[in-house]
C-alpha cells in the first residue's frame, strides 16, 4: 500500500509516502493505474533533467577551457569578467585544484585500486607479515 497527497483542485496525485506522513493523505493499492502513471511520469522527468544537468556540467567545463583560452591570447583579460564570474570562476578553479590534488593521493576512479603488495617496514614479501 502506498498514502499519496492529492491536489486539492485537480485531485491529481502530487506526492508518495510509504507511510502516513501528513494528515489528509489517502492509502491506494500499490497496483493503482493512477499512481503507476504518476510514478512512471515522475521517473521520466527525473530521467530528462539528469540528462539536461550532465550536459549543462559538460558544456560547463568546455565554457572554462574556453575562457581560460581566450586569457592565454590576450583576447581579453580575466579582469574584463564582470566580477560575478570572476567569482565563480575562481571558485571552480579552487575545487578542480583541490580535486586533482586528491586524486593523486588516491587514483582517479577509472584507474582503481591496484593490486601491488604494500610493505609495512621488513622489506620481505614472502611471508605473510606486515603485507596489506
Amino acid at each position: 500500500m502506498a498514502f499519496v497527497k492529492r491536489d486539492e483542485e485537480s485531485g491529481e496525485i502530487v506526492g508518495v509516502f510509504h507511510q502516513p506522513m501528513q494528515e489528509g493523505l489517502e492509502e491506494v493499492d500499490s497496483r493503482d493505474p493512477e499512481l503507476s502513471n504518476f510514478l512512471y511520469d515522475v521517473l521520466l522527468d527525473y530521467g530528462v533533467r539528469r540528462d539536461w544537468i550532465s550536459s549543462d556540467l559538460s558544456l560547463v567545463r568546455v565554457l572554462e577551457d574556453l575562457v581560460d583560452t581566450l586569457i592565454e591570447n590576450g583576447t581579453f583579460m580575466f579582469t574584463d569578467l564582470p566580477d560575478a564570474a570572476q567569482e565563480k570562476l575562481r571558485g571552480r578553479r579552487g575545487l578542480r585544484k583541490e580535486f586533482a590534488y586528491v586524486e593523486t593521493l588516491f587514483g582517479s576512479a577509472e584507474e582503481g585500486m591496484d593490486d601491488t603488495a604494500v610493505d609495512f617496514g621488513n622489506g620481505d614479501f614472502g611471508d605473510d607479515d606486515g603485507i596489506l
